[in-house]
Parts: C-alpha cells; structure tokens; sequence
C-alpha cells in the first residue's frame, strides 16, 4: 500500500491525499536533504534550538517558504515544551517562532487554525508529528508529541479543540507522521507506568531488566481513536526517523547531536 507521505523532487514528504481535498492546502514533512546546514547538521536542519549556524537554518527556512509559497513571516511555531497544551493560531500571530525562538509561542505543542496564508509548523527529531484537516470547517493543525505529549493526550486535546471550534468527529482527517518507531525505541519502567493503563499491552513489549519496546504511533492512533476520531480516518506513516538515516534526523541514533525536520501545515493564499 502506498504511504500516506509522498516524496518530491524538492526531497519533502507531502499528504498530497488531503491536497486533492483542498488544492490550496500545503501539508507535509521535510527530510534532511536538500538544505545548506553542514558537519552533524547536513544538510536541511530547520531548528534554531541546535547548534548549527543560524544563517544556514534561516536559509533552509526560506528556501522551503518560498517552495510553498509562504513568506517565512508567516510561519507561526511552538516552544515545544512536550506538554498537551493547544493554541489556536490568528492572523495576529504571523512570524512568531520564524527567526528566533525567544518570539515563539510559549508553554505550547500544538497550533490549530483556519486562517489563510498562515504556516502552522513544529520540530522534530524522533518525535511523533500529528496533523490533523477537516475538509468541512478547514481547520488545520500539527502537534509535537514524544512519549509525555503522547502520555498526556496531546492527541485528544487536539481533538477536543476541533469540536469546540465547530468540527464533527467524523469529518476530522489525522495523519500520524515520521517518528521513532517501536523497534528502536527502547524505555525504562519509569517512562512505562506514565501509559495509560488502557493501551500499555497493545503499545508495549517487554525486553529485560525493566526495560520495554514502546510504538508511539500506536500510542497515539489509540488515543485518537478513544477521542472518537474514525479509525479509517487516521493514517499512519511507515517511516521510521531512527532507520531511515537517509531521510531524516535522530536524536536517539545521533546522540542528540543532530538537526530537526519540520512538520508544517497551512493555506496558500
């Protein structure tokens, strides 16, 4: 079957399947290819968290801006703080988080918003990517979940967040995103006992000493599916950030030194 993420000629993973639902909606990955960082960073690292060169990572920024046709000044980010919180993005918001990170915005790891010409983006090195579209509202999203978001229903928060602004359960589309993937994502008993009781045997394999196997994407559909979203309305990406070391950024397999893909999500005018 073919994965919900397409790759381009301009080395970016699109949802070209909710593109042919909304023509003026960019929504995608990017990989780590294509871009001007350089040494761990090489080559198209978008976070200014890391220590590369900040003139590199603002030129990956605009270079993909000007792909999708939204000015860098219209990018709206996160601090990313792995929490459940959810922001609902206005016109008002443009350019927070697109050159700095002290202007991002603060104690938040999810964006929703319908405004035009707006690009809702988020930073991930291993970390679980949702997106989320209704065709009906156009309501759009993208939240940053690693296994605390996830714990603490990052998924769900979205979710809940759609309803109050006028959505319908059934009309909600999710796609879950690159991320580390079980076989490689090894956790201590610590990380084990904050899953919810209801999902741990279905996302979790034991290993030795204390230690399991942990499907954060599984995770998450679980919890999408427990929010009432339509399981045949999520898609699951099979990339896996940690074994495609073509494609993407680890912070696992790279030992923390390494770039950032971003997830983005918005309206061209």
């Amino acid at each position: 079957m073919e994965d919900i993420l397409q790759l381009n000629v301009n080395d970016l993973l699109l949802i070209n399947k909710w593109k042919e639902l909304n023509p003026n909606l960019q929504v995608g990955f990017t990989t780590r290819n294509g871009g001007n960082s350089k040494g761990d960073f090489e080559s198209n690292n978008f976070g200014l968290h890391v220590s590369d060169d900040y003139k590199d990572v603002i030129a990956n920024r605009r270079k993909l801006a000007e792909t999708l046709t939204i000015p860098l000044d219209k990018w709206v980010a996160a601090e990313q703080i792995h929490s459940n919180k959810v922001y609902h993005v206005h016109v008002a918001d443009a350019g927070r988080g697109s050159i700095t990170i002290d202007s991002s915005i603060k104690g938040i790891d999810g964006l929703i918003t319908k405004e035009k010409g707006i690009l809702c983006t988020a930073f991930f090195a291993d970390c679980v990517p949702l997106f989320f579209f209704d065709p009906h509202t156009e309501y759009i999203g993208i939240a940053h979940a690693g296994w605390q978001g996830s714990v603490k229903r990052i998924a769900e928060e979205m979710t809940k967040q759609f309803v109050k602004l006028g959505s319908n359960l059934e009309d909600i589309l999710v796609v879950v995103g690159p991320c580390i993937t079980y076989s490689n994502y090894e956790i201590d008993h610590f990380v084990f006992e904050q899953i919810p009781d209801d999902f741990r045997n279905q996302v979790t394999e034991p290993t030795n000493n204390n230690h399991y196997l942990l499907d954060l994407k599984q995770l998450n559909v679980e919890i999408l599916v427990q929010s009432g979203i339509i399981r045949s309305n999520i898609d699951v990406t099979k990339y896996c950030t940690f074994r495609d070391n073509n494609l993407f950024f680890s912070h696992r397999r790279d030992n923390g030194k390494t770039g950032r893909m971003l997830g983005f999500i918005g309206y061209c005018c």
